[in-house]
């Protein structure tokens, strides 16, 4: 197949999912999906890579699973195909590559290490998604550019940048907080900050998530949190 001729075709365009979940530590997150033109469309959708074993990756886009479908890397697939990708023209037979993508894949190969034991990476957006575009502080919503990373316990204090010790917080917040924590500046926290799984940072990460893979991804949080979404 020749990727840089490829025309794509989105199979299924209505099966995004409703993923707005709550964790019980954290604040609930509603994603705030901003309607794109076809190709742009095309280009946001993710497909869910897994190990042979069933755990899940991370995500990818369209042309890296054409890439496992073309080296026949493919071990299995979960759900009904959602895009199609016309490659090159095979000079024997006269036809048209196709390759149907299904929006849940795993390849093959040994159990990929990090899916054993992995760690979301800190990151200003999956913090803010993680905190639901809210400042942790005033409570009130706020879009990606007018939110900050506050660090609860000051680094001048001893504070580390981890999960656990970092919350969204709009630019007025934490310019009043300073270099204080939040007793001593008298802004009690709306929420605790935690340490997503790497579940969690999966659906936090992705405002474009269809319905089998939100459905797959459901099953695989803990059953609290899963009670919750």
């Amino acid at each position: 197949m020749e990727t840089d001729r490829a025309i794509l075709r989105l199979v299924q365009s209505g099966t995004l999912a409703d993923h707005g979940w709550r964790d019980p530590d954290g604040p609930r997150f509603t994603p705030r999906i901003v309607p794109r033109n076809p190709i742009e469309q095309l280009n946001a959708v993710r497909l869910l890579a897994l190990d042979a074993h069933g755990r899940a990756l991370d995500w990818i886009n369209w042309q890296d699973a054409a890439c496992l479908y073309a080296r026949e890397a493919v071990a299995w697939t979960l759900g009904d195909p959602c895009m199609e990708v016309h490659g090159g023209t095979c000079r024997r037979t006269g036809e048209r590559s196709l390759i149907a993508l299904h929006p849940i894949v795993a390849a093959r190969g040994r159990p990929h290490a990090r899916a054993l034991s992995p760690t979301p990476a800190l990151s200003n957006p999956a913090l803010f998604a993680r905190d639901g575009y809210l400042c942790l502080y005033c409570g009130r919503g706020f879009g990606r550019a007018h939110l900050t990373r506050d660090h609860v316990l000051p680094v001048s204090k001893g504070g580390r940048d981890t999960w656990e010790n970092v919350v969204a917080a709009c630019f007025p917040c934490n310019s009043r907080k300073s270099n204080r924590t939040p007793q001593q500046a008298d802004m009690p926290l709306l929420a605790v900050p935690y340490r997503p799984s790497w579940i969690e940072h999966l659906i936090l990460s992705n405002r474009n998530i269809l319905a089998d893979q939100m459905a797959f991804l459901k099953n695989q949080l803990p059953r609290n949190a899963r009670s919750q979404a």
